[in-house]
């Protein structure tokens, strides 16, 4: 996994966190709405840890996979911070626990605690980073460029090295994949293929593992 340089210190970082220590202590199984759909925020979530995916619904009835948010993240940041609902469903990829806390405490608390500035800029930045990767992946004009591009970035968020290869330790469904890159479930199950053909990677129960990181790194 990618390790980034942060500007909180260690001291801010958990004044930052004992906020949400204060808050309710949620649990969540694997497949659980967090947030449903249709529904707005009722508080802002820090992820303890397990796996969250954010996902709105397209107009043709699709799921629209946005982010999978990990441990030590906040969600949802841009309500959190604005106010503005963005009707984004949250669902538990794994078993989840999350502390919450009422959107007027989280405002007070950064209006009070210039110390927690840094860790926001953290946040944020590290939002920031992680949609303008996905916009230079919708740039590569074919849709294996697009998939290569995808897979390579998850494997720097959740890649774990095994005798195997670079092992993705998050579930991904062919159409969370597909749309995260603009392209049918059809098409991405077939470029998929291609790649496991080629050696690539290995694809098993929406588990990957990029078994030539090199040559996919190549491609791009």
């Amino acid at each position: 996994m990618t390790q980034l340089r942060m500007i909180a210190n260690d001291s801010q970082l958990q004044e930052f966190l004992g906020i949400f220590h204060k808050g309710s202590t949620l649990t969540y199984k694997k497949g659980e709405y967090i947030i449903r759909p249709g529904e707005s925020p009722n508080g802002v979530f820090y992820i303890q840890e397990g796996l969250v995916k954010a996902f709105n619904i397209s107009k043709y009835g699709e799921e629209n996979l946005l982010i999978i948010r990990t441990e030590h993240e906040v969600f949802p940041l841009i309500w959190a911070v604005t106010g503005q609902d963005r009707d984004i469903i949250y669902q538990a990829l794994a078993p989840t626990t999350v502390y919450r806390i009422g959107r007027k405490q989280f405002e007070t608390f950064l209006h009070d605690n210039p110390s927690s500035l840094p860790p926001m800029l953290d946040l944020i930045t590290e939002q920031y980073r992680r949609h303008s990767e996905r916009l230079l992946t919708l740039e590569y004009r074919t849709v294996r460029e697009r998939l290569i591009s995808f897979l390579i970035s998850m494997a720097d968020r959740f890649g774990k090295h095994t005798k195997n290869g670079l092992y993705i330790d998050v579930p991904l469904r062919h159409q969370d994949i597909a749309s995260s890159i603009n392209a049918s479930r059809e098409t991405t199950s077939r470029e998929l293929a291609y790649l496991e053909r080629k050696g690539y990677v290995s694809n098993s129960a929406f588990y990957i593992t990029l078994k030539d990181i090199q040559s996919l790194r190549d491609y791009l």
